[in-house]
């Protein structure tokens, strides 16, 4: 078995001492790296949503519950899988998380196997999304670089508008459509046309 961590971080959140101690002990026990927190709020505070992990949550916790954590991190566009550890009385209520894009819930008391299963399945989940989310943040950081207008000019490029189409849309020369056409290369860092428009799509495929 390797020593070195394997393919990102679980936290456990959980205001009973022992669960947390239990799962972190098993989990450590198969090289996970694990970050354990006694509530919601202290997960937020600490959460680094740059790390490829997942999460591990009681529903029911003194202080913000476990869905409203879920809520917060749908409010953020995080792409942290998350699993909820619940009594036999909250399954209509785990039901309802996994509405809301939670990956799977398990029961109390659950079988060990059960429970590496879901992180093995969620981390593999969170591999990919991590990128996707990556991604989308580096369309967004460029696509900010744009004034409002080179923006107009872009949303008219990705249209297949021509260039004498767009100045007369917008009531500018076509020597100034062509000076924000380059601004906007220049800016995405796009060498060609196609280029551009895989940067503009894939920010409007986010959005969506």
């Amino acid at each position: 078995m390797s020593l070195i961590p394997k393919r990102g971080t679980v936290y456990v959140v959980d205001d009973d001492e022992a669960v947390r101690d239990s799962v972190q002990w098993l989990l450590e026990g198969k090289d996970y790296r694990v970050r354990c927190f006694e509530s919601a709020e202290a997960f937020l505070s600490r959460y680094d949503p740059r790390e490829v992990a997942c999460l591990i949550v009681d529903i029911r916790m003194g202080g913000m519950t476990g869905l409203e954590l879920q809520d917060k991190l749908i409010e953020r566009r995080s792409p942290l899988p998350v699993v909820f550890v619940t009594g036999h009385g909250d399954v209509p209520m785990a039901v309802g998380t996994m509405k809301k894009g939670a990956m799977d819930f398990i029961q109390k008391p659950f079988k060990e196997s059960e429970l590496l299963g879901l992180v093995e399945r969620m981390l593999d989940h969170a591999k990919s999304t991590f990128a996707d989310h990556q991604s989308a943040a580096s369309r967004d950081a460029l696509l900010a670089k744009l004034t409002s207008r080179e923006g107009q000019v872009l949303e008219r490029i990705v249209a297949g508008r021509l260039n004498k189409q767009i100045a007369d849309d917008l009531g500018i020369s076509i020597k100034t459509v062509e000076a924000h056409r380059a601004n906007i290369m220049e800016k995405l860092n796009a060498n060609t046309v196609a280029d551009l428009l895989k940067i503009a799509l894939g920010q409007a495929a986010v959005k969506a």
